[in-house]
């Protein structure tokens, strides 16, 4: 049983979990790790994350991109058409919601694939901007971005720093970066990012800890190639320039259950699931769904309903990702 109530823009939930325990199993049988939404493999109950607020609601506006990254999440390319464009049309109908529902969302993030592929981009930032949300766009940087110049250009103008673009590079150096982008990724991606910078927009940046070293090395190193091209990114502050756990999910992870969130003196309610969702369009499908949030786009068990009402319920975390990125690792994609 699940019940909803909204107070003074605080979303509170209840949650009756099924306290039966695990039955029925062969002897010496043990079930699949991360299998059963209400226990883990061991039979201990699964912890659950519970929407506190919808800070931050997030627009994969479709997975095709000009890049076929070697360890990309969402398996973006330039072919992989899974997640459709969204419209603008579609974006408005939930940004409507928002101011319908009271929800006092604050933040709206574009992520993709690659945004700027989305002929209808630049309307849905002007839309979501002109409604007076931060804006976060999470892009590569390349020639789709650079064919938009003059239309961002305008927007900064007119919305200063309630825009922020984020630049996914994963290493501070072109060798490990062109090992995860590919050939010739470099280039285009730094000189995206040294005109973002010359033009004053709101920017930070996003590298993986893929590489063996360690975070302070890492943001020394990013430190030294931003002072060499004239960037303006404080690598010393962790929302301007973040450090990504890396995801696989065949690694041998640690199912959470409810005793882990004082085990780890983690709280639930720093999990992204707890203040953000991701708005998504399946190939063939009539119409967007709402995801629990933007590192699992594909699978069904977290798929919410196709409004943000719907999806305000709460979350097993039942997927290695939930247990490596978001509780062990300390991953959040909003500002």
């Amino acid at each position: 049983m699940r019940c909803i109530e909204q107070s003074q823009g605080r979303i509170l939930h209840s949650f009756e979990h099924d306290a039966r325990p695990m039955t029925g199993l062969p002897a010496n049988t043990t079930p699949e790790k991360f299998s059963d939404p209400q226990w883990t493999a061991k039979g201990e109950p699964r912890a659950w994350v519970d929407p506190v607020a919808l800070d931050t609601l997030w627009f994969n506006t479709g997975t095709l991109c000009n890049l076929a990254c070697t360890h990309c999440y969402i398996e973006s390319t330039p072919s992989n058409d899974r997640l459709v464009y969204l419209t603008a049309a579609e974006v408005a109908g939930y940004l409507d919601e928002i101011e319908r529902e009271g929800l006092r969302t604050a933040e709206i993030g574009f992520t993709g694939g690659e945004p700027f592929m989305n002929p209808d981009f630049i309307a849905m930032l002007g839309d979501a901007l002109g409604r007076g949300f931060r804006v976060l766009v999470l892009t590569n940087a390349m020639r789709p971005m650079e064919k938009r110049q003059a239309e961002l250009l305008d927007l900064q103008r007119r919305y200063g720093e309630r825009l922020e673009i984020r630049v996914s590079v994963d290493h501070y150096a072109p060798t490990q970066h062109e090992t995860e982008r590919g050939p010739r990724s470099w280039q285009p991606m730094l000189r995206g990012l040294k005109w973002l910078s010359e033009h004053g927009f709101n920017l930070s940046a996003a590298g993986r800890t893929m590489w063996g070293e360690d975070e302070p090395a890492m943001r020394a190193g990013f430190a030294r190639l931003f002072r060499d091209e004239a960037i303006h990114i404080n690598t010393d502050d962790p929302r301007h320039l973040m450090l990504f756990p890396e995801m696989d999910e065949q690694a041998e992870v640690p199912e959470i259950t409810t005793a882990c969130w004082s085990i780890l003196d983690v709280s639930p309610n720093d999990m992204m699931c707890a203040s953000s969702r991701m708005v998504i369009k399946r190939k063939g499908e009539a119409r967007p769904v709402v995801a629990a949030c933007t590192l699992l786009p594909y699978d069904a068990e977290f798929e919410l309903g196709h409004s943000l009402r719907e999806s305000l319920r709460p979350v097993r975390l039942n997927h290695p990702h939930c247990a490596k990125f978001c509780v062990l690792g300390g991953g959040a994609c909003s500002a």
